[in-house]
C-alpha cells in the first residue's frame, strides 16, 4: 500500500501525519509541487517484458508527460533482490541530493521510497505498483530501494544523459527511517 509520512525535519521519531489514500497523498504532495498519480497499463504486461513492451503499455501517460514537461528520454530500470550490485546501487541514492531536472519515476512493479526535504519538513513517500512520482528540479531528496530491492520503473528525463545528482553534504537522510525490506517483498508478491 502506498504511504506518505510527514515529519518535522528535526524530529524523525513521530510523524506529523500519515496518509494511505492516494487522493490524500496527491493533495499533500501537490501542495509542495510534487506530482503523484496512479497509472494503469493499456495492455497486459507479462513478467520479463522488454523495455519496449513496458513503455508501450503506458504510452498514453508517457506521451502526455513528455508533451506537458518537455521530457526528452524514457527508459525502464529493473532491480531484483539477487542482483550482485544491489548494495552499491542502493548506496548511490541514499544521501540527500538534488537534480537540475525533475526526477520522474513510475512503478510498473515493486516498490521504492522517495524521501523529500522541503520547507522544514520531511515527506517520506512509499511508492508501489501503479504510482508515479514527479520530484521537481532542485528539491532535496533521497531514494531507498531497501536491502532487498524489487522494482521495475519507467524513468523520464529532460537530460538525455539520464540521472545526474548534486549531493548536499547534509546527513539528514541518516536520521530518518529507511525503507522496510518487507515493503518491497510485499510489492513483489502483488
Amino acid at each position: 500500500m502506498s504511504r506518505l509520512r510527514i515529519y518535522d525535519d528535526a524530529n524523525h521519531e513521530q510523524p506529523l501525519g500519515v496518509f494511505t489514500d492516494h487522493a490524500a497523498i496527491a493533495t499533500e504532495l501537490n501542495a509542495i509541487g510534487v506530482r503523484f498519480e496512479q497509472w494503469e497499463a493499456n495492455q497486459p504486461i507479462q513478467p520479463g517484458a522488454s523495455q519496449d513492451e513496458v513503455i508501450t503499455a503506458y504510452k498514453g501517460d508517457i506521451d502526455r508527460l513528455m508533451q506537458e514537461n518537455g521530457y526528452q528520454a524514457v527508459d525502464v530500470i529493473s532491480l531484483k533482490p539477487d542482483h550482485p550490485d544491489r548494495a552499491a546501487f542502493r548506496a548511490k541514492f541514499l544521501n540527500e541530493h538534488t537534480h537540475s531536472e525533475d526526477e520522474v519515476r513510475f512503478f510498473v512493479a515493486g516498490a521504492g521510497q522517495f524521501t523529500l526535504h522541503k520547507n522544514g519538513k520531511v515527506y517520506e513517500v512509499l511508492c508501489e505498483k501503479g504510482d508515479l512520482i514527479g520530484v521537481p528540479d532542485g528539491t532535496r531528496h533521497w531514494f531507498d530501494m531497501s536491502v532487498s530491492p524489487y522494482f521495475v520503473a519507467i524513468r523520464l528525463f529532460t537530460n538525455v544523459e539520464g540521472w545526474v545528482a548534486s549531493f548536499t553534504g547534509e546527513d539528514i537522510a541518516e536520521r530518518f527511517p529507511r525503507m522496510d525490506p518487507h515493503a518491497s517483498a510485499s510489492a513483489a508478491a502483488s
